[in-house]
């Protein structure tokens, strides 16, 4: 089974645009949500911890070069961000997470 493509998660999903950060959307969603309720399945996810941001920062490329940053808050819950190809790459470079 092979990745979700942008356009899918973005209709599946409600996403508000993130100000200032074109290509970038963050989900608004009443309950929080699974990388598996988010992308149909696991396993497609890499988790960082880098300098750039106090929490851990889990990855997930789509099939489409798009891709799914997610911030995991220390509570647990996630904060998941739906990004273009051109915004994907610009943040993660940002981060310092090699594409």
């Amino acid at each position: 089974m092979s990745a979700p493509r942008f356009e899918a998660l973005q209709e599946a999903f409600t996403w508000r645009p993130i100000r200032g950060c074109p290509g970038r959307f963050r989900l608004s969603h009443p309950a929080p949500l699974s990388f598996a309720q988010i992308l149909g399945m696991d396993g497609l996810t890499r988790r960082y911890a880098v300098s750039a941001t106090r929490d851990p920062v889990w990855v997930a490329s789509l099939e489409d070069g798009a891709g799914l940053i997610s911030y995991e808050q220390p509570d647990g819950r996630l904060v998941h961000t739906l990004n273009t190809p051109e915004g994907f790459q610009r943040k993660l470079a940002q981060l310092g997470i090699p594409a």
